[in-house]
């Protein structure tokens, strides 16, 4: 099935260990990116996390989120560092003592500065990281299997809309195909009355007229880009309806749509055919722009 690379989930877990809440949101890319913020408590996980996403996420640019809000009697249970702490106090005092010898002068910091400093507080080691990282992964998975339900809601809107431009370009080509026999003798009959109204000296040689005859309707014979129009519409409904990622081949085969509409159109000697030639253009056009979006 189709899925869109456009999505957003949102799961929050709540335990013991507080409440994990993960945000993930992904937008098209032409390759696979991640993008991973996570609590320093976490960090040593990011790996298996990035296993877990790109498992579920085949293409696009994902940016997944955690955070952790552990439970109060958790948050307020705290450590001092106090080696730290007793290191940090006596270079403070050396820095202030030195820029004192130079005529200078310092403030020394408050005890709250001091507590302010990155790794003087420090949080009870009450928590099992192991388990926390084991939670956080299967939070993870609830929110990859949202994101996922979003990307193919997404999709099946994207693969409606293609059906219905690939039905109307069918519906076309079926047109100018039961107009082709009308078509080659009106051209045929172009050519006959511009060769009869030329003044010629001697009679014409009628099996090399009609050598040059079938070799100016080949080159302005459509059939051959018919054919392959009708094989295009073929690949792209098997596309659509493929179980693995299929993005990239429906993106090649709008590049095979447009090359066909536009050979069709250079090769028209019909003004209904240039016509629908430029409504199969504007129909791929439409179908271009909405394949961008598929994983």
């Amino acid at each position: 099935m189709i899925r869109s690379m456009t999505g957003f989930a949102r799961r929050e877990h709540t335990s013991d260990f507080g409440s994990l809440i993960w945000e993930v949101r992904s937008v098209n890319h032409r390759y696979m990116e991640v993008a991973l913020r996570v609590p320093e408590e976490l960090r040593s996980a990011e790996s298996e996390f990035r296993g877990v996403i790109q498992s579920v996420v085949k293409r696009g640019k994902v940016d997944a989120v955690l955070q952790w809000r552990p439970a109060s009697e958790r948050r307020t249970t705290l450590e001092v560092n106090e080696g730290f702490l007793d290191a940090l106090i006596a270079r403070t005092h050396a820095i202030a003592t030195r820029a004192t010898a130079h005529g200078g002068s310092l403030t020394p910091p408050s005890p709250l500065d001091l507590l302010r400093w990155p790794g003087v507080i420090q949080e009870s080691a009450l928590t099992d990281v192991a388990l926390l990282q084991l939670a956080a992964q299967q939070s993870l998975v609830q929110a990859l299997a949202g994101l996922d339900e979003a990307r193919l809601s997404e999709g099946g809107r994207i693969s409606t809309m293609i059906e219905s431009r690939v039905a109307q370009i069918g519906a076309i080509v079926a047109t100018l195909r039961e107009r082709l026999p009308e078509i080659r003798q009106r051209i045929r009959a172009r050519l006959e009355d511009r060769l009869a109204a030329l003044t010629l000296s001697t009679e014409p040689n009628r099996e090399r007229l009609e050598q040059e005859l079938s070799l100016a309707l080949s080159k302005m014979d459509v059939d051959e880009e018919l054919d392959r129009l009708g094989s295009h519409i073929i690949e792209v409904e098997k596309a659509l309806k493929a179980n693995e990622p299929s993005g990239r081949r429906l993106d090649f085969l709008m590049q095979e749509f447009n090359r066909e509409a536009n050979t069709l159109s250079s090769k028209s000697q019909d003004a209904e055919t240039t016509r629908s030639a430029v409504e199969m253009k504007v129909l791929i056009e439409q179908m271009r722009e909405q394949v961008q979006n598929i994983e």
